[in-house]
């Protein structure tokens, strides 16, 4: 088979960076978004850099870890990549949660920047 297509590559790089910033240091996530960026975060809306890395920044625990289960990459046809991303979390003493998380990520000035990222813990409510 040989190597991996190259949005294979550039997704799973991305993925392994986003997921290495969130744990370590979540103000230092802007530099992966554009003033243009979207984020739905749990179904609330955040358009713009400065107001994603402000939500991602003020979420309320101290502490995260994430483990990535599966993801997935596809090109799209006006050359960005869809990334889509399951896995596990755990936050400050919590238990673990998985949750899915879905990125576009675009090449601008020879830079893969997130234009969009979705996210959703794995809940199930069947009350």
């Amino acid at each position: 088979m040989g190597d991996k297509p190259i949005w294979e590559q550039i997704g799973s790089s991305f993925v392994q960076h986003y997921y290495q910033l969130f744990d370590t240091d979540r103000t230092q996530l802007g530099s992966i978004y554009v003033d243009a960026s979207c984020l739905t975060w749990e179904g609330q809306q955040f358009q713009g850099k400065g107001r994603i890395v402000e939500k991602l920044s003020s979420l309320p625990f101290t502490k995260i870890a994430h483990s990535i289960t599966a993801q997935d990459h596809q090109p799209t046809p006006d050359s960005c990549i869809l990334s889509m991303v399951v896995g596990q979390l755990k936050a400050d003493d919590d238990p673990i949660m998985g949750f899915h998380q879905s990125f576009i990520l675009k090449n601008i000035d020879d830079a893969w920047v997130c234009t969009n990222d979705m996210f959703r813990l794995a809940l199930h409510n069947f009350g």
